[in-house]
């Protein structure tokens, strides 16, 4: 891949590290663990890799409160570890993303611990600070994420500071031109070592209202994906404490930066409910900002297919010259498997799934798994390891049922991840689904899917092509890529009958079977087509 453009269309995967594979027998996945698994990973047929962090943290949430944005934490390696497995991936035709968590830090960050000490120090106005009000409170109502006021008082400063996650995760002030420089020299420091680009966390997340002003209520019927409805998060619109305008300048910036690696690219987590198209559009405007943004569209539960055209067309309407990522799975969300309500067939779902979001005009990614159809694991509450889990149970039990580790071998102890009893347990209907007993069967979901990613890269339509929707039957999914290729899917469990806008021929060698007379095409259930023109 020696286009610039590779990114365009490209099939990502997303590694969990302390869940793919555990090499120094620890019990928590590693690098050189993702490392001894790319010949895997690169018959997937996938083009890149998403590799959630693995910089020096204290793990209060797993990775994503950073302490050196220019390490490795011991846990996972060593910048060696590191540096061979950017080697590895590229030796294997694999570009090499990794998760930049720059919106907050962990409290343990020495710039937080400095910034912290008094207010006059020279980081001290690196993180959001603020007075209290008369009667000691909070400056304004803006809520965590993960339960309560974002707001957390400090007894050495007599201030707040303001964490829009944990408490253990302050936010940056984007607002100092100085922080400005240092996560970007950070940024460069990947790149120098290699790495394709950054998943960008959080990346509506870095500037706050100057202001401090307080969110109005969000409506009562306002639809919210980005977090479960037992979070009162949701009853804000989130119109002061992120998604401010002055983040697209910062983003110039990076870009700036990225542009200066020719065939880097980034794709950044867009969590907003309101003005989603409008707000993907201005992320990435084409050559200025970042090359492409994923949202939450397709992560909400029990999505039809009627959603599904509705959050392409109604994206597609507003994006402009900008480009999407979409995904229907990740470590933050249940598995998709579950989420819409296949769990009971899950070998027959996870292959039409796969090939729907890898079908839509975007660059797709997955998450690791789910092209073995695992489904959400149930974590007992005595193993929960997610602090989101633990406030919000038993309503809400966290991000832990789909970072439960891989399965590598049926028979194995500990399904081949460990050799002794990992972070979090693996559930026995995912030991049935492991790699090596499905890479021994032609007809698994894993086999099936690497069957069809491969035969996609060959699609140029597939990969480049425009996207146009026709009205079929629910719960059938229609549209055409390109000039000359429909795709049909099936989202329910029956087989249905659907008339296509024109004559042609099913495409069998995508591995989809689905029968043709004339115009009417016959879906299986959960089953998928791929047509040409006759």
């Amino acid at each position: 891949m020696t286009n610039v453009d590779w990114w365009r269309g490209a099939v990502l995967y997303q590694i969990y590290p302390r869940s793919f594979y555990d090499a120094d027998g620890n019990g928590i996945g590693d690098l050189r663990g993702i490392t001894a698994k790319l010949d895997y990973i690169a018959s997937l047929n996938v083009d890149a890799i998403w590799v959630s962090p693995f910089f020096p943290s204290p793990m209060a949430d797993f990775g994503y409160d950073v302490s050196d944005f220019c390490g490795v934490d011991p846990l996972f390696g060593t910048l060696a570890d590191a540096d061979a497995l950017i080697a590895g991936a590229h030796a294997r035709g694999l570009k090499v993303l990794i998760d930049l968590v720059i919106s907050h830090s962990s409290d343990q960050h020495p710039w937080f611990v400095e910034s912290r000490r008094d207010r006059h120090n020279p980081k001290a106005d690196w993180y959001v600070w603020a007075d209290a009000e008369s009667d000691g409170t909070p400056p304004n109502n803006w809520l965590s994420i993960f339960g309560g006021s974002a707001w957390e008082w400090d007894a050495r400063r007599r201030q707040y500071y303001l964490h829009n996650f944990l408490k253990a995760q302050p936010d940056l002030n984007f607002h100092n031109p100085d922080v400005q420089a240092a996560v970007l020299a950070a940024a460069r420091f990947w790149l120098e070592r290699g790495v394709d680009g950054f998943r960008l966390d959080t990346v509506n997340f870095y500037f706050h209202d100057l202001a401090l002003r307080s969110n109005p209520p969000a409506p009562a019927d306002a639809a919210v994906n980005t977090v479960p409805r037992s979070n009162p998060y949701g009853f804000q619109l989130h119109l002061y404490d992120k998604t401010r305008p002055e983040n697209l300048g910062f983003l110039e910036k990076l870009r700036a930066l990225l542009d200066q690696y020719p065939g880097t690219t980034t794709v950044g987590e867009l969590g907003i409910d309101n003005d989603v198209a409008e707000t993907t559009a201005a992320y990435t405007e084409a050559g200025k900002r970042l090359h492409m943004v994923y949202g939450f569209d397709l992560l909400a539960p029990n999505v039809t297919a009627v959603d599904i055209r509705q959050a392409v067309e109604r994206t597609e309407a507003g994006l402009g010259s900008g480009w999407i990522s979409w995904a229907l799975s990740n470590h933050d969300f249940p598995r998709v498997i579950s989420r819409w309500g296949y769990a009971d067939v899950a070998p027959l779902a996870a292959p039409m799934l796969i090939a729907l979001a890898t079908a839509l005009r975007g660059s797709p990614c997955l998450y690791q798994g789910d092209e073995l159809g695992l489904i959400e694991a149930d974590v007992p509450f005595e193993r929960l390891q997610d602090p989101y889990g633990k406030t919000f149970w038993p309503e809400f039990k966290g991000r832990d049922g789909c970072r439960t580790p891989m399965p590598w071998a049926a028979q194995a102890p500990f399904s081949g991840f460990s050799d002794v009893d990992p972070w979090l347990p693996i559930p026995a209907d995912h030991a049935h689904a492991a790699v090596d007993r499905q890479a021994a069967d032609p007809a698994s979901p894993l086999n099936r899917i690497r069957h069809f990613l491969r035969w996609r890269r060959g699609e140029a339509s597939l990969r480049h092509g425009a996207i146009r929707f026709f009205d079929a039957p629910a719960p059938v999914l229609l549209f055409q890529r390109g000039d000359d290729r429909l795709c049909a899917f099936n989202l329910g469990r029956e087989a249905v009958e659907v008339t296509l806008p024109r004559a042609g021929h099913v495409l069998r060698e995508s591995g989809f079977e689905a029968d043709l007379s004339g115009q009417t095409l016959t879906l299986p259930p959960l089953g998928a087509a791929f047509l040409a023109d006759s």
